[in-house]
């Protein structure tokens, strides 16, 4: 099975040892994204709507450096810092997904990199269209 690592500077880049992106045995695997300016690095302002639309515009410029979109997008799992923000990610999440319904964990955790509201990973099947 090849690996290869995926990169576009239209993402933040890795803020740590790790790839923005894995292509592996017919799948993207995604690093969680967080809400940074891919130009600046800095967490965009706002509340978890803004946050969520920086996240969501930071994956799909991952999923379009692989060639893929958010219709081929099969699972995403979905942290939150409080579940008081699930309507709002949500909200910005159904938008961007359209009709595509991936497979979806999400979680409240303890605390996210750079005190963050929302984290997005995911996984696209390349074969899936």
């Amino acid at each position: 099975m090849a690996i290869e690592t995926l990169h576009t500077d239209h993402a933040p880049k890795a803020i740590g040892p790790y790839a923005q992106a894995i292509k592996a045995n017919g799948f993207l695997f995604t690093a969680g994204q967080i809400p940074l300016d891919p130009v600046t690095m800095e967490v965009v302002p706002g509340d978890v709507t803004a946050q969520t639309e920086r996240v969501l515009a930071n994956l799909g410029a991952v999923l379009e450096a692989a060639g893929l979109s958010f219709a081929d997008v099969v699972k995403t799992t979905c942290f939150l810092r409080t579940m008081d923000d699930f309507t709002a990610m949500n909200a910005v999440y159904a938008r961007v997904f359209g009709a595509s319904t991936p497979a979806r964990s999400t979680v409240a955790v303890a605390g996210l990199p750079r005190n963050v509201s929302v984290e997005i990973e995911l996984v696209a099947a390349f074969s899936a269209r």
